[in-house]
């Protein structure tokens, strides 16, 4: 097996590792004597989460009748958080992703409100760590649209965004929040461009355009913010530093199939990636970016093509991986000790996944021992499924529940760009989680007119007659007045017509209800 182990999803739910033959299990850094003699010792690994379970809920508890997007692209297609799910569906004429209060649950009517403002189909969204009434998207009309939503979720559909951001040539697959400093977007696009956003001014602030030669696959942020890791079409996963714009780590040939890889950071700064061999079977690997000649392990699993989708939690050190058309959900820990990659359980359904959405810990339910929960997307559904941990206490289980990321921002987007970095504020969950009042989002963008020079000093440098000069600067001066009065008149009306908007949406409230 050349210093790789089989994973199978179909073992003995008692069996942390596979029963195999001994020499199925070799790892990188290890000689074949001392890992048999190990793998003997410890048949059954003691671990809290050896037992975790999923449980798809009742029908009555699904979204029905959705039309999940059918555009070829391996992103998970749903984003979650303590309020609402998201999940990008098929639309004509554009791109559209239907946001739904998390009890909305049961059929959803075909005329319920959308998120519809892209001109092409929606490949990406994201929630905003730190505002849960705030979403990215990202489109194949090569722009990225930041959306606020009303606290008790829509009632017209939504066609302005808050900002548009405007920097990628081709289709922007990919969007993702800073983990810890607020407003701070990353965006990606098939031009093989990373773009890192000031969302509170609308402006591109970081482009990462020479780093990549090939197709990006994905990026993930590490625990802080500091760096960022992606996998691309050319077969390399890179480190990088955005604001020192450099690579800090590479490994090239990762994983050496054509097929897609993903890579993500753990914790502990260790990069966590999935892709496939040369023989094309599905394989997961451990890697240290201060040295990635060898990967700390690696796992083959099965010979299935769809991507493998990683989702981590960071408070238990548990993946979970789900293949696109796959009907299960594969379940490892990670620890420090060899072979460092444990295998838990695998959750096995009947119906193939579309997409797939996770919960932050933070809307987990503690009272019954909750450590994960997913939205899985069929072809006409969304299907949450309960990850639980069996406890015969009812107490809180502070073991399962160390203090979690919560919502606040560590960091300024301006603290943050100028260098500083800061670990997520945590919060408990002793007593459950209460969501709070969210800010709005306010985009002040920088007034162009106050930051370009007036024409006089150039004048000057050219040495045009002073009349002439004094009567292009009076010229500008009027044509920048006119301007101004327009953008005040604009303004005017926006501001009247979002008043009229919020009184139609009072009056639809009350006849709703």
């Amino acid at each position: 097996m050349n210093g790789m182990s089989c994973v199978s999803g179909q073992e003995d739910d008692t069996a942390v590792q596979p029963r195999r033959p001994q020499s199925a299990w070799l790892w990188p850094h290890d000689s074949r004597s001392s890992q048999t003699a190990d793998t003997m010792r410890r048949v059954v690994r003691q671990s809290k989460f050896r037992h975790v379970f999923g449980q798809a809920v009742k029908n009555d508890q699904c979204y029905d009748d959705i039309r999940v997007s059918r555009v070829t692209w391996d992103s998970s297609f749903c984003a979650v958080n303590p309020r609402f799910v998201a999940i990008i569906i098929e639309a004509s004429g554009g791109g559209a992703f239907l946001v739904l209060p998390l009890h909305k649950t049961g059929r959803i009517d075909k005329s319920y409100p959308t998120v519809c403002g892209h001109t092409g189909p929606v490949l990406d969204i994201d929630w905003c760590p730190h505002n849960d009434q705030v979403i990215a998207s990202g489109s194949e009309d090569c722009t990225v649209m930041v959306w606020q939503i009303p606290e008790n979720g829509l009632t017209l559909s939504l066609t302005e965004p808050v900002v548009i951001l405007e920097g990628h040539s081709k289709r922007v697959g990919i969007v993702a929040w800073h983990p810890t400093a607020r407003n701070v977007l990353l965006s990606a696009g098939c031009d093989n461009a990373i773009i890192i956003w000031n969302v509170g001014t609308g402006e591109a602030l970081i482009n990462l355009d020479d780093m990549h030669s090939d197709m990006i696959y994905n990026v993930s942020w590490n625990r802080n913010g500091s760096l960022i890791c992606t996998a691309s079409k050319d077969k390399k996963v890179r480190v990088i530093d955005p604001r020192k714009q450099e690579i800090v780590a590479e490994k090239e040939k990762a994983h050496e199939g054509a097929r897609p890889m993903r890579a993500i950071f753990l914790a502990d700064g260790n990069v966590f990636t999935t892709g496939f061999s040369r023989m094309s079977e599905r394989q997961l690997a451990l890697w240290n970016p201060k040295n990635m000649e060898e990967p700390i392990a690696l796992h083959e699993m099965d010979t299935s093509n769809g991507v493998l989708l990683p989702f981590y939690d960071p408070d238990t050190s548990i993946i979970y991986l789900c293949g696109k058309g796959d009907s299960s959900i594969r379940y490892f820990e990670i620890t420090d000790e060899s072979p460092y990659v444990h295998y838990l359980n695998t959750f096995s359904s009947k119906e193939p996944q579309r997409g797939m959405g996770y919960m932050p810990k933070r809307g987990l339910d503690v009272n019954k021992c909750e450590i994960a929960r997913f939205f899985k997307l069929h072809e006409r559904k969304c299907e949450p499924i309960i990850m639980t941990v069996p406890r015969k206490s009812d107490l809180f289980q502070d073991d399962l529940y160390p203090d979690t990321a919560g919502p606040e921002a560590a960091l300024e987007a301006e603290e943050w760009f100028e260098g500083k970095n800061a670990d997520p504020l945590l919060i408990s969950l002793k007593d459950g989680y209460i969501p709070g009042k969210n800010r709005d989002l306010k985009v002040v963008k920088k007034n162009i007119l106050d930051s370009k020079p007036t024409a006089n000093k150039k004048c000057d440098l050219i040495s045009i007659p002073k009349k002439t000069a004094d009567a292009a600067s009076g010229q500008n001066e009027a044509k920048l007045d006119e301007i101004l009065k327009e953008i005040k008149s604009i303004k005017d009306t926006i501001c009247n017509q979002d008043e009229r908007i919020s009184k139609l949406e009072q009056q639809m409230a009350k006849i709703a209800a």
